[in-house]
């Protein structure tokens, strides 16, 4: 073998052992990321069943705490994807447990009274107590700012922004003009809270608020007639808390 022969051997041997130990340096680093990523591990039961319980204490509901993704659990995962500002897919993703963990509950606008908050852009309804802690999150759909003609109506699907009171309220079905409402909460001019078995992502009812099935005679329940609804976006909220002082001075004028 001449000189040059073995010099071309002995390059291609270093050539050699330094793809096979590129390869290898490779799969060990790939193997080794895998296990410094817990975001590609299936979530597990127990996982599911701490997002449940985080969500549920920080007001949104999601039913029995039993680590199974029912409709009720998916709602108040698209109530937090809506509110985070996340993609809102109705799943629990690795990403989503994370941020269920480390966000707080939902603050409303207003405090100090009994009211509900209806946050226009995020397409949530808040629900707080008489101290404004909120009790209740869900995901809505309001109106789509859209002209429709339909049923032989005409107009357009807008969701006023404003503050209101439950002025009436039904139990059961109610046969409108543009359809079926679930336990409507009348709030202005034939326009309700009201559950609908279609409850989209994106604004698409006629100005109505659509509220889950499951939710619609709980919330029912818990809205009195004369109950404050604020119903805003970014440019139009409104406070109510001197409705909510008159009210206070009106009962404490009753009671003897």
């Amino acid at each position: 073998m001449t000189t040059l022969e073995k010099l071309a051997s002995a390059v291609l041997l270093m050539l050699s052992l330094l793809l096979l130990t590129a390869i290898n340096s490779f799969a060990i680093t790939k193997v080794d990321k895998r296990k410094g990523h817990p975001p590609n591990r299936q979530l597990t039961r127990a996982d599911v069943k701490e997002a449940e319980r985080r969500l549920s204490e920080m007001g949104y509901g999601t039913g029995q705490v039993d680590g199974v993704i029912d409709g009720v659990t998916r709602n108040a995962l698209i109530a937090f994807q809506k509110w985070e500002s996340r993609r809102v897919t109705g799943r629990l993703s690795r990403g989503d447990l994370e941020a269920i963990m480390s966000s707080k509950a939902p603050q409303p606008k207003d405090s100090g009274y009994t009211h509900v908050e209806v946050d226009l852009d995020r397409q949530v309804l808040l629900l707080t107590d008489d101290e404004g802690a909120v009790t209740r999150v869900l995901p809505v759909s309001t109106g789509s700012n859209k002209r429709y003609k339909e049923k032989g109506m005409s107009g357009l699907a807008y969701t006023p922004r404003g503050r209101f009171r439950i002025y009436a309220k039904l139990s059961g079905w109610r046969k409108s003009p543009l359809g079926l409402l679930y336990y409507p909460n009348y709030f202005s001019d034939g326009l309700a809270i009201h559950g609908n078995p279609s409850v989209p992502r994106k604004p698409q009812s006629h100005g109505c608020i659509r509220i889950p099935m499951s939710e619609a005679i709980k919330i029912s329940s818990l809205l009195p007639v004369g109950t404050i609804v604020l119903i805003y976006d970014k440019q139009s909220f409104v406070s109510a808390k001197d409705w909510a002082e008159a009210d206070k001075q009106k009962q404490e004028a009753v009671i003897p």
